[in-house]
């Protein structure tokens, strides 16, 4: 009994951690912006803010790719399309420098 309850209480601490973890970088990482909130909204509910922040695209792909996360079922608003479209323009531009992910803060051993 008392190994379940132990394995029950680890994997709970892992998940919260997780949790945790996630919901600080998620936040963090999308650009301040007019329509960063309803950006938080409708796309961190299923993936972290990397990979939005990585992109690279014009309007016109903004575009395609707001409307394929409509259809894949992210939760936006009609009247909120056209302002996410345009942030996502502004705040994440085809010309913007390429993406460098930030550095672990975790030390690791060094390799001998």
């Amino acid at each position: 009994m008392f190994k379940h309850n132990l394995v029950v209480v680890l994997v709970v601490l892992l998940m919260a951690s997780n949790w945790a973890i996630g919901q600080t970088s998620r936040n963090e990482q999308l650009p301040s912006g007019a329509a960063k909130q309803k950006a938080e909204d409708a796309c961190l509910a299923c993936h972290e803010g990397r990979i939005i922040v990585q992109q690279r695209l014009t309007k016109a792909d903004w575009t395609k790719e707001v409307d394929k996360m409509i259809r894949w079922g992210a939760v936006v608003d009609p009247k909120d399309r056209e302002e996410l479209i345009d942030y996502f323009s502004s705040a994440i531009p085809a010309d913007q420098p390429a993406y460098v992910p930030p550095r672990s803060t975790v030390k690791t051993k060094p390799k001998h």
